[in-house]
């Protein structure tokens, strides 16, 4: 099946009992937009996401272009899979970095297997060529909710081993780090702890790129 062909309708959630956020938001930034001469990589995520690309693009510069949604939305929001397909359809991809959890800390937890795996599927129909690394959502400050996060987690790699995916761990750096020092909210980080992330990510996307991991 042609990527031209596969329609993100066929695997959207036919119903969510999800609930918005009271401010919605999406950002998205291609840097370089315009070159064709070096691998490009999409990174997905919320505000972790948002935080880290600045500093991914820093450590990649010169061998990997960067683009970068970064959304609150979870993916069983009705309007996740349509913005994922435009994502995936604005230029070529060499790979893609795929991160969504902390926005779905409270979400019906049978839908949110179901529109992660069907999210996980999509990106692979649509980009049948480009790598695909599944990132782990991070530790909270709270204890309570880190443990949620953990739960998601376990999906994540659960699916990446059936799937012969990646899983890139930003969970377990994180959780040894000190929650006063190394965090600025209970969902945040410090600079130090960012540059930690983005480190692992860069050096990540090089390796499966066959780029070299030295950064």
């Amino acid at each position: 099946m042609s990527s031209q062909t596969v329609n993100w309708k066929d695997y959207a959630p036919a119903a969510t009992s999800r609930v918005r956020e009271m401010t919605e938001w999406s950002t998205t930034y291609s840097y370089r937009s315009t070159e064709t001469g070096l691998p490009r990589v999409l990174l997905i995520g919320d505000s972790i996401c948002n935080a880290y690309q600045g500093r991914v693009r820093e450590l990649l510069g010169g061998r990997v272009n960067v683009d970068f949604w970064a959304s609150s939305k979870c993916v069983t929001d009705p309007d996740y899979f349509r913005e994922l397909d435009l994502m995936l359809s604005a230029r070529p991809l060499d790979m893609v970095t795929f991160n969504n959890g902390l926005h779905s800390l409270s979400t019906d937890r049978y839908e949110w297997d179901a529109a992660y795996r069907s999210a996980v599927a999509f990106i692979r129909a649509k980009l049948p060529e480009a790598k695909l690394a599944l990132v782990l959502s991070t530790p909270l400050k709270d204890e309570k909710l880190t443990a949620v996060s953990a739960s998601l987690n376990e999906t994540v790699r659960r699916l990446a081993k059936e799937e012969g995916l990646d899983a890139v761990d930003l969970f377990a750096p994180m959780d040894a780090l000190d929650r006063e020092e190394f965090w600025t909210d209970t969902y945040h980080f410090t600079s130090a702890a960012v540059n930690m992330q983005a480190e692992i990510l860069a050096g990540h996307i090089l390796t499966a790129l066959g780029i070299g991991s030295a950064l």
